[in-house]
């Protein structure tokens, strides 16, 4: 039989964690996170983590499972996310996959299958060294992951030096080998909502997120982080902006803006990439997430995912 799922996605800073929480408690849940970032174990600040505290003693799962020296990959989080969710399903709760990394969603929904493998945030990242360095290294990176991809393509070429790097990066298959590389849809009665808020009010939760995040010590995370970084987390939102700083780039000042304004691009991103998703159901979160949450909740018990304990 299918496992029943429900899918709680959104941009960064909408409010998921809290409403996944509250969900979980009432569906007798556990968290299944979909974070790109929230994998990596000591990554905690400048990846809004939850503190235990704010659990509400609800399992979260596929968070704190990688080291911040792994690469990550579509694929790794696709078999570890899927195994969680059928040890979930195992001891009698509902799986509540919940995140803002849409290609992970998918990868778990839908398997990944050739031209599914691209991270506008992954690309991002690259594209950045390619202004900063050129595209002779990133080509040498690409010779070493993927030999067969960078015969084909000229040292030159950071466009598709880009696009072949990042499939590598996101989906831990080299970029040659991507169609090989396909799997199957996972087995599953899945309802997916779609968090929503207006997006100025969207907007202003995320600057005063990023202040906060630097007010309870980002930056000192990060100096402690950085001997540790692979070039994944290296590049992510946030990070890659104090290391800059740390370098002597950037003051405290114009970094803590760069954040913000990266990550409302980021969050413009995601707006885009979950409103394409077919079948989705939005649901608006207006200031405190207590309505959302019951309707979600009554969303779940309608399509008989899960039903009063």
């Amino acid at each position: 039989m299918p496992i029943p799922l429900l899918v709680l996605a959104g941009p960064t800073g909408v409010g998921k964690s809290a409403v996944a929480v509250a969900v979980a408690q009432a569906l007798r849940g556990e968290v299944v996170g979909a974070d790109s970032m929230q994998v990596y174990r000591g990554m905690d600040v400048g990846t809004g983590k939850l503190p235990p505290e704010e659990m509400g003693g609800v399992p979260h799962q596929m968070i704190d499972v990688w080291e911040p020296e792994d690469p990550g990959s579509a694929g790794r989080y696709l078999r570890e996310a899927r195994a969680a969710i059928v040890a979930v399903h195992g001891r009698g709760n509902l799986p509540v996959l919940c995140g803002g990394t849409g290609l992970y969603i998918r990868a778990v929904i839908d398997g990944l299958a050739e031209g599914a493998g691209r991270d506008p945030a992954v690309e991002e990242g690259l594209a950045a060294r390619l202004r900063a360095d050129g595209p002779a290294p990133l080509h040498v990176e690409l010779t070493q992951v993927d030999p067969a991809a960078a015969a084909r393509i000229a040292p030159n070429d950071g466009f598709r030096i880009i696009r072949a790097l990042g499939v590598f990066r996101a989906t831990g298959t080299p970029f040659s080998h991507h169609q090989e590389a396909a799997t199957v849809a996972g087995d599953y009665r899945a309802v997916y909502v779609r968090l929503h808020r207006p997006r100025s009010e969207l907007y202003g939760r995320i600057d005063a997120r990023v202040a906060a995040m630097f007010a309870a010590g980002f930056v000192e995370e990060v100096r402690r982080l950085a001997p540790r970084l692979g070039p994944t987390a290296r590049a992510a939102i946030g990070y890659r902006e104090c290391l800059q700083h740390l370098a002597g780039e950037m003051d405290l000042a114009t970094t803590v803006a760069a954040v913000q304004q990266a990550t409302r691009r980021y969050a413009k991103r995601q707006l885009t990439w979950f409103r394409a998703v077919s079948g989705a159901s939005e649901v608006t979160i207006a200031g405190e997430s207590g309505g959302a949450v019951e309707r979600i909740v009554k969303l779940v018990r309608d399509r008989g995912l899960a039903s009063d304990r």
